[in-house]
């Protein structure tokens, strides 16, 4: 499990962002207390390997503060770290990486396809 703080738009004081690998959760805490999450699964392919975003959720006491966009820069920064692309399912995600390029290189079509894929053949993943 790793922890980083995360540089954002949006000043936020003691959030840590960890990556729950074995649960598929990238979350934000705050005094112990999970306060937003997305939800992935790691694609596991020959040619390329992806994270997976396939929901995200910010408690409602916490929206508005740069969490959503927090948690999907750093999920964008752990896939390059581990040379892994972003298959952004999450619509939340794909908007971010919409508005965000340069830090959200979009994944091959044929990665996107077998995430697809598979995220219909096991709907638990969502």
């Amino acid at each position: 499990m790793s922890t980083h703080r995360p540089s954002q738009e949006r000043p936020m004081s003691d959030i840590d962002i960890r990556d729950e690998r074995e649960r598929g959760l990238l979350s934000a805490r705050q005094d112990g207390e999970t306060v937003g999450r997305v939800q992935y699964f790691v694609l596991d392919r020959e040619s390329q390997g992806a994270l997976v975003a396939v929901h995200t959720v910010v408690e409602p006491a916490h929206e508005g503060k740069g969490i959503a966009g927090s948690l999907a820069r750093e999920l964008y920064a752990l896939a390059a770290r581990e040379g892994l692309a972003v298959v952004p399912l999450c619509s939340f995600v794909a908007r971010w990486a919409e508005r965000h390029p340069g830090e959200a290189p979009p994944a091959p079509r044929e990665l996107v396809n077998a995430a697809e894929e598979a995220l219909a053949a096991d709907p638990e993943k969502w």
